[in-house]
């Protein structure tokens, strides 16, 4: 099993170790930054990607989906100023998120490559920028994380909700693996290496829930 063609996906580290296989794919995890992702030729091409997300039911007034989502928010919204401006990204086909916090007050602008795909939000800056349940898809999560970076003001916010690594007994078991479209996974350790390393504060809420703040 070899590594000598992997590069890690996220902080472009030559020296991945292998962390787990199963019947379908193998896994990966970065000794710099411990980001564990999916071997790149087996992850599923963009037409397979669109046809699952297609069946996500991620009604904006499903109020279990919204409590949900109030993971995130609730932190974010006690910390954020009034009428700030705000980043959806990866909002999917239901951008339940941007409707809890445009109610609250906030501006929001939402993007996801396939559902909302305008890229001229990508121009502007934002006092706080979302993500949730999106980051664990994307190949390349180095390439969003910078875009982040660039667009995201002094003293703004980042939050973000997705599944975190624990261990190799945890991962072995973990349902969230099976999804073919989950390809990057992070954990607590994945965090705290963005966040020293671009001189941000970091916060976690419950098993799934990030916030992140630009110094």
């Amino acid at each position: 099993m070899s590594n000598s063609n992997l590069v890690c996906p996220l902080c472009q580290c030559s020296t991945p170790r292998h962390y787990h296989t199963d019947e379908r794919r193998q896994f990966w995890q970065c000794e710099t930054c411990s980001l564990v992702f999916v071997e790149p030729s087996q992850r599923p091409l963009p037409e397979q990607e669109k046809a699952l997300y297609d069946c996500h039911q991620n009604d904006v007034f499903d109020i279990r989906y919204r409590q949900f989502l109030s993971r995130l928010a609730t932190p974010l919204l006690a910390r954020v100023k009034p009428n700030s401006s705000g980043l959806d990204f990866g909002c999917g086909p239901g951008p339940a998120l941007a409707a809890i916090l445009t109610e609250r007050g906030h501006h929001i602008s939402v993007y996801d490559p396939f559902f909302a795909p305008c890229t001229i939000v990508l121009q502007d800056h934002y006092d706080f920028i979302t993500c949730t349940e999106a980051i664990e898809h994307f190949h390349q999560p180095e390439k969003e994380w910078n875009t982040w970076m660039t667009l995201l003001k002094p003293q703004g916010y980042l939050g973000l909700m997705t599944g975190l690594v624990q261990s190799p007994s945890q991962f072995a078991r973990w349902h969230y693996k099976l999804d073919p479209t989950h390809v990057s996974f992070f954990s607590r350790e994945t965090f705290e290496f963005l966040a020293h390393r671009d001189g941000l504060t970091l916060e976690f809420f419950g098993s799934d829930a990030i916030l992140l703040q630009r110094k």
